[in-house]
């Protein structure tokens, strides 16, 4: 896969995450994306976005901009269960 294949399918998956929580007020949203690219991403797949976020960031969604910048103001309006993969099965899942 070509460097930029891998950026813009970062892109597009960053963007599907920022779609999911655009129903949220900005900050919280803001702070979804943050924690759910921490939680979830590499450090590789992180570092590869955020080098795309401060060069051009073509493509990439305000809010997704916004997450990238550092620790968010607000909380994330994910149940806090849920933004620990290694709770799974304790209990995290928000299904229901």
């Amino acid at each position: 896969m070509s460097a930029t294949s891998n950026v813009d399918k970062l892109v597009r998956m960053a963007n599907q995450i920022a779609t999911f929580f655009r129903s949220y007020p900005d900050e919280e949203a803001v702070a979804g994306i943050h924690k759910h690219i921490v939680a979830f991403w590499t450090p590789k797949m992180r570092a590869t976005l955020e080098r795309h976020a401060a060069s051009a960031g073509d493509g990439l969604d305000a809010l997704v901009r916004r997450a990238l910048e550092g620790e968010p103001r607000a909380e994330s309006p994910v149940r806090a269960a849920t933004r620990n993969p290694q709770l799974l099965g304790a209990g995290a899942s928000d299904a229901g």
